[in-house]
């Protein structure tokens, strides 16, 4: 615990201006990021006596081991830089809102040449009409399903449609007369995206004037006595009406706005939204979070209304906000609203009438989310804290294992030997922290060796941070592990991130780690840099003895090490002749398969997809510079692989793009390289020529079974 009275800011440094703020921990990990409008009165508050702070402030003064600040000209652009930060950072002791579920949105692809109407969840995409979100998937379907008859737009996906263009027949839908058909050229492209535009109008509220526009129509029908057309608009206009009868109008005057309502108590608080759009309520959403700061209900609402529109722009962001409490200060929230949508934005609490009443309906939605949320989270945190304490006290540890990351390794037959090491903190997935290795030290199946390995350089890395910070100073003990640009390290192994985080940077050299994953400035969580209370792997003895050997190599000698054996369920230790066997109903059991199943699930899912790519390899792979366009381009040219082999360089050289210092080391590559076996038709025996079967080509989802990789599989026993 530090003392916050180390890290203040001498007098007179902290300028007196708006501007942002950050705490970090001793790891230099941000772990609370704040604004204000002025950065001395705010951040004096922080180093008074520590019996006069809030509990949840009073911890993270004492949590954090330094602060620094960044000046803005206005508080506008202290909102913006605050938010941009706690979206980067995930500070542990920010406001951060939990949402349970992904929201489904009705969604219009207005960027494609044939505009399909779809249900999407996730981030939002350019030129596509999201409408919602809704509560259930199946609310959508049953609006679009009533729509469809009106508004005969595309739903099925781009496989279906070129499927059907290509054998010249619609699918169902088109032949009962819920879709327009524009893969068989019914409807033009230019008529079915003014269909798609009709649909979008129609979603936006627009309703009225289509409606009174159909009955005119009608009228006209049974006027000419044209009445099957007639019946046709009559029916129309009755799905119409009954797709508007699920969103009542709630409020009279057609209006588009945002109500939010919060419900709290001393520990969490429950944000519900409803959105509404042309008076009737078009989609809710919901948040629940824990008061890790002390925050007021307005300062609730200010993150609340951050989360919600930080990363929309235009109508997106309604004219008015309703809300149970205004941000102190409020302008620089509603100038901030205003400009991500362009116009004015109101942002305001109701008083009287028709928005009061829906309001109160928003905040017994909310009370009612937090209490079901609070139903659960009791058995939930009960469960956690017994599990691992539960595993403490199997395992002689001094403290609960707040951090516990486990080890797997994979391989089918002792080809494709890959590890996984999963992370679980407060007995909860941290899955930006897994991690996944090739095993290239040595070749063959050796799961003890493999453990030893994989163990060595993930705390090696451990060990490269503390004495790159200053906390490990012993030289002989701190190893390094360079790596290269490409993840791959100086031994030919390699570690990266399986969601999407940046490539490790660094040197081949054999010099302590220098690369930009452990910068002192970004204060996001590093690769390797933090470590674990427990280290579980997969197995029995053998392995448990791998991994302790090698932490005593690195001189590592206060991480706990256990093994869970998978026949008995049963825990080993290091330097234990007999294992220890927790209750089949002991929570920390539970916890500990949890772990272990989880890293075998990585594990597994990364060696298939490095079988995967390897059966689907070509020996142009192998060529220097040739990226996958040429690659393409050489085949289109010439038909096939057994083809281009046998061209010469000049032949090659003709492809466009294809210079000749890359046309000869095509022809090397392809004449060192073996031919593959012919590829035989399983249902006649008959042996596909090399123009039959085409080039291999990485077309599918690397964690998708190849056909290749099943045979295989049947063959082996994958572990």
């Amino acid at each position: 615990m530090a003392d916050p009275s180390s890290y203040r800011p001498k007098p007179g440094q902290i300028p007196d201006s708006p501007g942002v703020y950050k705490f970090r921990d001793e790891h230099r990990r941000v772990i609370y990021v704040g604004k204000a409008k002025s950065l001395r009165q705010r951040l004096a508050s922080y180093f008074q006596d520590l019996a006069g702070l809030h509990p949840r402030t009073r911890t993270m003064v004492t949590t954090a081991a330094s602060v620094e600040w960044t000046v803005v000209s206005t508080e506008v652009e202290a909102l913006q830089l605050e938010y941009s930060w706690i979206k980067e950072f995930d500070p542990r002791f920010n406001v951060k809102y939990r949402d349970d579920k992904s929201y489904p949105y009705l969604a219009v692809t207005m960027n494609e040449e044939f505009p399909r109407v779809q249900v999407m969840r996730g981030h939002k995409r350019k030129g596509v009409r999201y409408f919602g979100p809704y509560g259930h998937a199946w609310a959508i379907r049953d609006t679009v399903d009533l729509l469809l008859r009106v508004f005969p737009v595309r739903t099925c996906s781009a496989g279906v449609f070129k499927n059907a263009a290509r054998t010249g027949r619609p699918c169902l839908l088109g032949y009962i007369g819920k879709c327009s058909a524009p893969c068989v050229g019914r409807v033009s492209d230019e008529e079915h995206r003014e269909l798609a535009e009709e649909f979008c109008d129609f979603m936006a509220g627009r309703t009225g004037t289509y409606i009174r526009r159909l009955e005119q129509q009608m009228t006209d029908a049974a006027e000419e006595m044209e009445y099957e057309r007639a019946a046709r608009l009559r029916d129309d206009i009755e799905a119409l009406k009954k797709a508007m009868e699920k969103n009542a109008v709630v409020l009279a005057d057609a209006t588009d706005a945002d109500l939010m309502a919060v419900a709290e108590d001393e520990l969490e608080a429950a944000v519900q939204i409803f959105h509404v759009r042309g008076g009737r309520v078009r989609g809710q959403r919901g948040w629940v979070t824990d008061k890790v700061e002390a925050v007021t209900t307005g300062d609730l609402v200010e993150h609340a209304l951050q989360q919600l529109y930080g990363e929309e722009t235009g109508d997106s962001v309604p004219k008015e906000v309703l809300v149970p409490a205004l941000p102190d200060p409020v302008e620089p929230v509603q100038e901030w609203l205003t400009e991500r949508r362009g116009s004015n934005v109101s942002l305001r609490i109701p008083q009287r009438g028709d928005k009061k009443a829906l309001m109160e309906t928003v905040q017994r939605n909310a009370l009612q989310a937090l209490g079901l949320h609070k139903t659960k989270r009791a058995s939930d945190l009960t469960t956690r804290s017994r599990a691992l304490e539960e595993i403490a006290g199997a395992l002689d540890l001094d403290s609960a294992p707040l951090r516990i990351e486990c080890y797997d390794i994979s391989h089918l037959q002792g080809d494709d030997v890959v590890a996984s090491m999963v992370v679980f903190e407060d007995g909860l997935q941290r899955k930006s922290e897994y991690r996944r290795f090739q095993i290239k030290g040595f070749e063959g199946q050796d799961d003890v060796r493999s453990m030893h390995e994989v163990i060595t350089r993930r705390f090696r890395r451990y060990l490269a941070e503390k004495e790159r910070t200053g906390e490990w100073t012993d030289g002989e003990n701190a190893s390094s592990d360079g790596t290269s640009r490409d993840g791959t390290s100086a031994d030919g192994t390699s570690e990266s991130a399986p969601l999407g985080n940046a490539t490790l940077e660094g040197d081949t050299t054999g010099n302590a780690f220098v690369g930009n994953a452990f910068t002192e400035e970004d204060g996001r969580p590093k690769r390797f840099a933090y470590p674990p209370q427990l280290v579980v792997v997969d197995g029995g003895q053998p392995q448990v003895a791998a991994a302790k050997r090698a932490l005593d190599e690195l001189g590592i000698d206060d991480i706990a090490v256990c093994g869970l054996a998978k026949r008995l369920e049963e825990v080993w230790l290091p330097h234990e002749d007999d294992p220890v066997v927790l209750p089949r109903t002991s929570e920390g059991l539970y916890l500990l398969q949890r772990v272990r199943d989880e890293a075998h699930r990585f594990a597994i899912t990364y060696q298939r997809t490095k079988r995967a790519k390897r059966f689907k390899a070509s020996p142009l792979d192998e060529v220097p510079g040739l990226g996958e366009t040429r690659k393409q381009a050489l085949i289109k040219h010439f038909g096939s692989v057994k083809k281009l082999r046998s061209a010469t360089i000049d032949q090659i050289c003709e492809v466009p793009g294809i210079g000749r210092k890359t046309a000869e080391a095509v022809a090397v590559a392809l004449a060192q390289a073996a031919p593959a076996a012919p590829a035989v038709n399983t249902a006649t025996g008959e042996i596909m020529e090399d123009e039959e079967v085409g080039a291999p080509a990485d077309t599918g989802s690397p964690e998708e079974p190849v056909s290749a990789g099943a045979s295989h599989e049947r063959r082996g026993q994958e572990t």
